[in-house]
């Protein structure tokens, strides 16, 4: 089996190194470069290929962010960027997300927990599940302009069922859970979210969610 290629994005050398073993110890994946700032880490990835990139917000030369949106806009970019931030209710995470981050990670993360996002998001699917991400998108949702009435020239092109299934993504209900409550197949779940994904042109869960709250298709409670 191919191991999941990781290349780490920070500044702090401790940080890295430490990444690095730790995911070097687990079975099936393989740290194969390191980057020191947001324009290595654009470089590296061109060079390297990895297939997920652990991506600090906060670095020199290029921060983060744009290096995320850089990478992820690239031509035929397949590679997935977990974002490392120190607080989970940090300000920029939200438009990390927005530039096509998959999710995010708290910096004092466990082995296995880095390992388990490692792979959720290596996997295609997005880090959304864990309740301080779904947080995270409802708070920084409020934070925004007054959500805006949904495109309805995009949105149409959605059934009802897919619509009812992306509302249910942006709650952060993973497939399970959502074949769960609309008593259909997981499978079922994972062909709506596909057609959901390909109608709307967003790259995984994460940036449906983020679609629904900005579109006004989902209002953060309250709101």
């Amino acid at each position: 089996m191919t191991p999941i290629r990781v290349l780490i994005a920070d500044d702090q050398m401790m940080v890295r190194q430490g990444f690095t073993v730790l995911l070097n110890a687990e079975p099936g994946i393989e740290v194969v470069g390191q980057a020191v700032n947001g324009l290595d880490a654009v470089a590296k990835t061109a060079e390297l290929e990895p297939d997920v990139v652990l991506m600090d917000i906060r670095m020199p030369e290029l921060g983060g962010i744009e290096a995320t949106r850089r990478i992820t806009g690239a031509a035929g970019a397949a590679v997935k960027v977990l974002v490392l931030t120190t607080f989970d209710l940090d300000e920029y995470v939200y438009e990390a997300l927005r530039a096509g981050a998959s999710g995010f990670l708290l910096k004092d993360a466990s082995a296995a927990e880095l390992a388990h996002a490692v792979r959720v998001v290596a996997a295609g699917d997005a880090l959304l599940a864990p309740t301080v991400t779904k947080r995270l998108i409802v708070e920084f949702s409020r934070m925004t302009a007054v959500p805006r009435a949904p495109l309805k020239e995009r949105v149409g092109d959605l059934t009802e069922r897919e619509t009812e299934v992306l509302c249910l993504i942006a709650q952060g209900l993973s497939n399970a859970e959502i074949a769960v409550r609309l008593v259909v197949a997981e499978q079922t779940v994972k062909t709506h979210v596909s057609r959901i994904l390909v109608k709307l042109g967003l790259r995984d869960r994460t940036q449906a969610a983020v679609y629904a709250y900005e579109t006004g298709l989902v209002r953060p409670a309250g709101y």
